[in-house]
């Protein structure tokens, strides 16, 4: 499991950003929780870290890896 600091706001964030995660994932394998203050996203896949960030930032939105 990673986490990821995002720059998403709000659950309309959250909307855009899943179509690029779900083309890359599971619905089922990542979850931004937007009640953190850094918008925490968790992913549960093998998918490699550069192809989250980079679904991220078509989306319109920064992505950082957290050290674990």
């Amino acid at each position: 499991m990673r986490k990821y600091k995002t720059t998403a706001k709000c659950q309309g964030c959250v909307a855009k950003i899943a179509p690029f995660l779900n083309e890359i994932m599971t619905q089922d394998q990542w979850f931004i929780d937007l009640s953190t203050p850094d918008k925490i996203l968790t992913v549960t896949s093998d998918c490699p870290d550069n192809v989250i960030l980079e679904a991220l930032q078509k989306a319109g939105f920064k992505g950082e890896l957290l050290k674990q």
